[in-house]
């Protein structure tokens, strides 16, 4: 196992920072103590939320990268940090929903709970400008940020990807409503899963109660900051039970 040194700063996000290595294909991301929501707007310090997100994160990708699908996770460096390799991302949004709710429920006012028969793939342009409005493959290809080929790849990395997370949270009793990932392009040009995957870019429910166990209440302002710590902790609990 090679060394790892941190080098610079290369990005920052809302709740990631994105440093270079010794490794040019190689970064470092650290999980900042931030819980946000509404594109931002909403935007506040919690002490070691950064600790969880990196842990469930980290079991997360370890799991799909068993599962033999390609990603950008390397393994966990420290409580705040993950090494991966560098990809150049994709400015697109995956959202698969399994359930009507969010956005969804709200955009086509239907009940939030309806089990969908099969689940919906929606496509967000990332751009802070325009909001990261939904858009549809055509636009995506349009606009020059993939081809047709390629976008049709990533679904079939998509709906692997909720078949084989569905029964890994079910298995926790933990419902797996809908969820955000996002990819990336290697040095080879290969299309990775990348990001993160957590409850910041996921919708749980407790399969028997039905209970939010994601930063929804945090959103919605139903619990104080605080309170959603504590849903992260059951989350980052239930997944380390074997």
């Amino acid at each position: 196992m090679s060394f790892v040194i941190k080098k610079n700063l290369l990005s920052e996000g809302k709740t990631k920072k994105i440093y270079t290595t010794n490794n040019s294909l190689e970064v470092l991301i650290h999980y900042k103590d931030s819980i946000t929501a509404l594109d931002g707007s909403k935007n506040q310090f919690l002490q070691d939320k950064g600790i969880l997100n990196n842990e469930i994160s980290t079991l997360i990708f370890k799991f799909i990268n068993s599962c033999g699908i390609k990603t950008h996770f390397i393994r966990k460096i420290n409580n705040r940090e993950q090494l991966c390799y560098k990809v150049d991302i994709i400015p697109l949004e995956f959202v698969v929903r399994n359930i009507v709710a969010g956005s969804m429920s709200k955009r086509l006012n239907i009940q939030e709970g309806i089990r969908l028969l099969n689940p919906i793939f929606e496509i967000f342009y990332k751009n802070d400008k325009l909001k990261d409005p939904l858009i549809n493959d055509h636009h995506a290809v349009f606009l020059g940020i993939i081809s047709y080929e390629e976008i049709n790849a990533i679904y079939r990395i998509v709906s692997n990807v909720n078949n084989i997370l569905k029964k890994y949270f079910l298995d926790k009793n933990i419902i797996l409503v809908d969820f955000k990932i996002e990819f990336g392009k290697n040095d080879q040009n290969d299309i990775l899963l990348s990001d993160e995957i957590s409850p910041d870019t996921c919708r749980f429910w407790d399969k028997k109660t039905m209970k939010k166990l994601d930063k929804d209440p945090f959103r919605i302002g139903l619990k104080e900051k605080e309170e959603v710590l504590d849903i992260y902790m059951e989350i980052l609990k239930r997944l380390n039970v074997r």
